[in-house]
């Protein structure tokens, strides 16, 4: 399957944004912390097919650890909507919130997903996932 523009965005609607995305590539779960912690479910896309549409000088940041990731959300409904690599160029990648795209209930539930063992090793899923 080739990407196909999507919409998505917060539950106020403050933050809005446009990507381009790949329904038939795995989506992914991990059980790192803040991804265990925020149940997050994203799929990984290049820097150049994600546009935030509305709501860049609302935009809550968060980052910890090394700073790799700039994990955003909406101050005003506490939603994360995507995460961005502090990478430049070419390797540049956004963490789209899967969750947070327009998408009917059915067509969420027919995405394949993919477990990462973020706490341990990235190589093979974690033991258990039932919780992620």
């Amino acid at each position: 399957m080739s990407p196909r523009s999507l919409a998505g965005g917060c539950h106020c609607g403050r933050i809005r944004y446009g990507v381009e995305m790949d329904l038939s590539a795995p989506t992914l779960r991990c059980n790192c912390s803040i991804c265990a912690k925020s149940r997050a479910w994203i799929s990984v896309v290049p820097a150049i097919a994600f546009q935030l549409l509305a709501g860049e000088n609302e935009l809550g940041t968060y980052t910890f650890g090394a700073r790799h990731v700039a994990h955003h959300f909406c101050p005003n409904c506490g939603v994360k909507t995507h995460g961005t690599s502090m990478m430049q160029g070419a390797d540049a990648w956004v963490a789209v919130c899967v969750a947070t795209l327009d998408l009917a209930p059915l067509e969420l539930a027919s995405l394949q997903i993919e477990y990462q063992d973020g706490r341990a090793n990235l190589e093979t899923p974690p033991a258990i996932t039932v919780h992620l």
